[in-house]
């Protein structure tokens, strides 16, 4: 598909018009037009304004900063900013195009998140909405096993978007799952909604790096996961179907005998990244 005068690869897979096609099939192409409307929308020559606008987003969703968990050294990520933009293009007085960093829109070029930031995105969509911050505890009791109440624990952090948008996000990831780039990841009975990811390796060595990020069951969910596989490939390949069999197992305490040659396989792989020379 041409953006401007360049061409943006895709994948062999049908045409996507709209969001849940999309993201069913991974569409370069969609993520690259739309997110050069978003970052267009104040004029073609003023993509500054639009990419401000499109962080304040990223800000809701918990991107960029730090959550809170009670990890010390938790990282914040990184977006980048037009600041930044106008700093890396001074040479032409900062007058960027959208085009030169239409690789944000597909979640590469300059923009780091990290695994807890995509397993609370997938919580954030699961939730149609909203996020708790993430904590490595349940609950905490005093000495007569009263739960305390920790006001911090139940703080409710809203994204500001109406639960409706969230509707063709969620059947996109279904259909990742059913008929996908993530059909390793498919469980009867426990529809898992999803997104596939393929980090590139511009190390030189060893294969791209496969992410996965779930969650599950589409209605009432009750588990949200984020697996990156370094070195592994698609994110269908490896990412995928481990993150499906945690949430079997999670869900059910089992994984079925039809999908234990799943985890064998698995088990079995050699997933230790290749040392470097």
């Amino acid at each position: 598909m041409f953006n401007g005068q360049r061409l943006t690869g895709c994948h062999s897979h049908p045409g996507c018009h709209n969001v849940e096609a999309s993201i069913q099939y991974s569409c370069n192409a969609y993520y690259v037009t739309v997110f050069r409307e978003l970052i267009d929308r104040y004029g073609y020559t003023n993509p500054h304004k639009g990419l401000d606008v499109l962080n304040t987003y990223l800000d809701r969703f918990g991107l960029g900063s730090a959550l809170g968990v009670d990890v010390p050294g938790e990282r914040n990520g990184y977006y980048p900013t037009s600041k930044y933009y106008n700093e890396i293009y001074k040479r032409e007085q900062g007058r960027w195009k959208s085009i030169w960093v239409r690789s944000l829109g597909i979640g590469q070029g300059e923009l780091l998140v990290t695994n807890l930031q995509l397993a609370n995105l997938a919580a954030i969509i699961a939730n149609r909405g909203y996020y708790y911050t993430p904590h490595l505890v349940k609950e905490l009791r005093d000495l007569h096993g009263n739960v305390e109440r920790i006001a911090e624990f139940k703080e409710k952090h809203e994204v500001g978007i109406e639960n409706r948008y969230f509707t063709p996000v969620v059947d996109g990831m279904e259909k990742v799952v059913i008929s996908g780039t993530a059909r390793s990841a498919f469980i009867p009975g426990i529809p898992i909604c999803g997104k596939t990811g393929t980090a590139e390796n511009n190390q030189g060595s060893g294969k791209d790096h496969s992410v996965f990020f779930a969650f599950a069951p589409k209605d009432n969910p009750k588990i949200a996961i984020a697996v990156y596989v370094e070195n592994s490939g698609w994110g269908g390949s490896y990412a995928a179907p481990i993150a499906s069999l945690m949430i079997e197992k999670y869900l059910t305490g089992t994984i079925r005998k039809e999908r234990e040659f799943l985890q064998k396989r698995m088990l079995d792989a050699n997933l230790i990244p290749a040392s470097k020379p």
